[in-house]
């Protein structure tokens, strides 16, 4: 490079736009996203080790994906290219590809290709690629706004992992506005800038998620703004306002926002839902979508969804699109709310107006996302969990059931308020009821509630799914049905970082693995045997889906954790079985837990109830004793039940509420569970119930009974237990809980 290219190259980067030149470097600097890259979570693990494989980054603009490529390429030994899809062709694939064999073998280094708006390439170009993906000349890094299930090409696909990055929340736009003033080198740490609430408010609210156009706004302010008479810049909400006037709604007319808008306005007509049914009608026609395409939409949907059961309304659906056609925009927005309420409530109606509500909303409030199982389920159900826990309306009683249709930001808003005239005022008490049933359905936290979207997604990989499917089943039916129970109330995500406090048998660890394989599974072993044995298990697994051991102690769980400098450790799940059984401070061991919850984690524990155990006076033969000694010696053993001095029998379910609630975790409903086991009464085992001192600082339970029996009774007693039950099999009953426990987020 000559001087002047250096001096060209130096010019262009300090007029580069804003949000290029505070694009991040490094994951420390890198803000959001945080179901992927958080500390522990498989991608991030992946970067800082090199260990990249093929990936899509998919996600709407502004949220990331470039950046994450550029940090990925300054984290990489590898050799970085990178391509946009919208310029580069196949003769550029096979150059890069060439280029790749040949580094490869002549310094075995890698290549990783960054290829922008991958899904701009047709077939032929992705074919092009696919051979060198394949047998690992090429590393791909592709990202994309739209769904990779149906513009990439699924051999690629199906060789990538897919990570799906959401629109930036507002906390994290502020830090970006934040780092764009403060910066002396790439932003305007140089200049004195201040930026009062209201503006950086609107600034955020506005930019809806999208990185790029808050900074985009900022930078049109500051440029535009003189300095006052002291050298400060001031940005006020008026400046602001000029910067960035009207909220850019996702929404592309063949794409997944429109298959995903559609499939929602269709299922809240369903559903008969009139405010979700104004909601999504307004965001479709603010983003511009043909009308004539909704009331085509509507007129479908009178002879499916409604028929007979109101013939009127294919008539007046009919009526209304044609008035649009003589009327036109804006006057014709009448015709469209009006369609939409009808249909909804399959009234006549005249409330119309609340359609205006609904387009206010969108102007005012920042864009809510389709709640998933509202999404359209028909291409990408099983990489992104859409569409699951629809509930189909008319598989229910009066073809209605009670769940979500409004995204979750507006849960509660009302746009349609029926009249008190005509056919409405028949279905007003009928429209408030349903209303109260959906909120108190959601408050409850039921099926009503938006079930949680999946986030990342890796190809199966059938050895490991034999080699789980092996492990999972060496259990016995009844831990079977514990691990079922607790993964229940888990619901855990693929991409969720999971923490065993029990890990020795490994019941908890490998079905954490199954299900969070894009995240991560930490297990803790009490000893090092155990240990070693689960780490010669997993040693059959590839190095970033094994688990990481520990060996250790519940109160040495901190500091056995690994770290990295300004990186903390948090789980999203913590499961563990019979973690309080033995500990006296109960309390203090959860404090310890809650700790290593990030917000909005959750821990489910599986804890035995002793004081709910088999009573071994119930074993004996009605006619073994004496009926006054079989009274004593009942009483004796429930008093050995009901000591509140003994911890470990001095507690129950709701001790165990209360202790977690007092960590500041919420409590949700606790499962118990009944198991009846076969156990054989060896003599060992009654040399331990009949032990006059007893291997471990607990006493015996024949220490337990001398509290209320004499030494003879007691004797006669341990001889009828020998007589009676040496070597018999007898029913052995107890009783577990499962509970979970959720830290709220901050």
């Amino acid at each position: 490079m000559n001087l002047f290219d250096h001096a060209r190259v130096e010019r262009l980067k300090k007029e580069q736009p804003l949000a290029a030149r505070m694009r991040p470097r490094t994951l420390d600097e890198y803000v959001g996203q945080e179901h992927m890259l958080a500390p522990g979570r498989l991608l991030r693990r992946a970067i800082q080790a090199d260990r990249v494989s093929s990936l899509i980054l998919y996600g709407p603009p502004g949220t990331g994906k470039t950046t994450l490529a550029s940090v990925i390429a300054h984290a990489t030994r590898g050799w970085f290219e990178q391509l946009n899809a919208v310029l580069a062709g196949v003769a550029d694939v096979r150059r890069v590809t060439e280029e790749a064999q040949t580094r490869y073998g002549e310094d075995g280094r890698r290549t990783i290709l960054f290829v922008d708006e991958v899904h701009r390439w047709n077939k032929a170009q992705q074919d092009a690629l696919l051979p060198w993906v394949e047998n690992g000349t090429v590393i791909l890094v592709g990202a994309t706004t739209e769904n990779p299930y149906f513009t990439v090409n699924k051999a690629l696909v199906s060789r990538s992992r897919l990570f799906q990055l959401k629109p930036l929340e507002d906390r994290h736009l502020r830090r970006i506005m934040e780092q764009a003033i403060a910066d002396p080198e790439r932003g305007y740490g140089l200049l004195h800038v201040e930026v009062c609430a209201a503006a950086v408010d609107h600034l955020v609210n506005v930019a809806n998620g999208d990185a790029r156009a808050v900074l985009n706004a900022l930078e049109l302010a500051v440029e535009t703004t003189p300095p006052a008479a002291d050298g400060v810049v001031r940005i006020d909400l008026d400046v602001a306002e000029e910067s960035i006037q009207r909220r850019a709604v996702l929404y592309d007319k063949e794409g997944d926002y429109h298959f995903d808008t559609i499939s929602a306005f269709i299922k809240s007509l369903r559903g008969s839902d009139p405010d979700a049914a104004l909601y999504w009608l307004a965001r479709m026609v603010y983003a511009g979508e043909d009308p004539r395409f909704l009331f085509r939409r509507m007129l479908i949907f009178c002879g499916e969804d409604i028929g007979l059961a109101d013939p009127a309304a294919m008539a007046t659906c009919t009526a209304a699109a044609e008035a649009f056609d003589r009327v036109g925009m804006p006057e014709g927005n009448y015709h469209l709310g009006f369609a939409a309420l009808y249909l909804a409530t399959a009234p006549k109606s005249n409330s119309v107006m609340g359609f205006f509500d609904a387009l206010a909303a969108i102007e005012k409030e920042r864009e809510g996302e389709v709640p998933n199982h509202l999404r359209d389920a028909s291409r990408d159900k099983e990489g992104f969990g859409h569409g699951v826990g629809y509930q189909y309306p008319h598989a229910f009683r009066d073809h209605w059931v009670a769940q979500q249709y409004l995204p979750d930001s507006l849960q509660g808003k009302i746009f349609y308020q029926p009249g008190t005239v005509g056919y409405e005022l028949a279905i007003a008490d009928q429209v408030q009821r349903r209303r109260e049933a959906q909120l108190a359905a959601s408050s409850e936290g039921n099926a009503a509630g938006a079930p949680p979207e999946i986030l990342t997604f890796s190809p199966q990989d059938q050895a490991l799914e034999r080699w789980l499917a092996r492990t999972l089943s060496g259990v016995g039916e009844h831990l079977e049905r514990l691990r079922d129970a607790v993964f229940a109330q888990a619901a855990c995500q693929r991409h969720w970082r999971v923490l065993d406090l029990s890990a020795d048998s490994g019941l908890f660890t490998w079905e954490a693995l199954r299900r969070a394989g894009e995240g991560g599974v930490w297990a803790l072993a009490a000893d090092a045997r155990s240990a070693a044995a689960l780490s010669e298990q997993a040693a059959a697994l590839p190095d970033l889906r094994r688990p990481s051991v520990i060996t250790g102690h519940l109160a040495d769980l901190p500091q056995l954790l690994p770290s990295r400098p300004g990186e903390e450790l948090r789980f999203d799940l913590v499961v563990g079985r019979n973690v309080l059984l033995r500990l006296s401070d109960r309390a203090s061991a959860l404090a310890r837990i809650a700790a290593l919850l990030a917000p909005g984690g959750r821990l489910v524990l599986a804890e035995s109830l002793p004081r709910h155990t088999q009573r071994l006076h119930a074993l004996l033969p009605a006619d073994a004793l004496p009926p006054a000694l079989t009274a004593r010696l009942v009483a004796a053993e429930d008093a050995l039940y009901a000591n509140p001095a003994d911890p470990m029998v001095n507690w129950d379910v709701a001790d165990l509420t209360g202790w977690l609630e007092s960590q500041g975790l919420l409590a949700r409903a606790a499962q118990e569970q009944e198991a009846t086991l076969q156990v054989t009464v060896t003599p060992t085992l009654l040399n331990r119930w009949f032990a006059d001192s007893p291997p471990d600082s607990r006493p015996s339970y024949a220490q337990h009974l001398l509290r209320l029996l004499s030494p003879d009774d007691l004797q006669t007693v341990s001889a009828a237990f020998r007589t009676h039950l040496t070597g018999k099999p007898v029913p052995w009953r107890s009783r577990s809980v499962v509970i979970a426990a959720d830290r709220p987020h901050a």
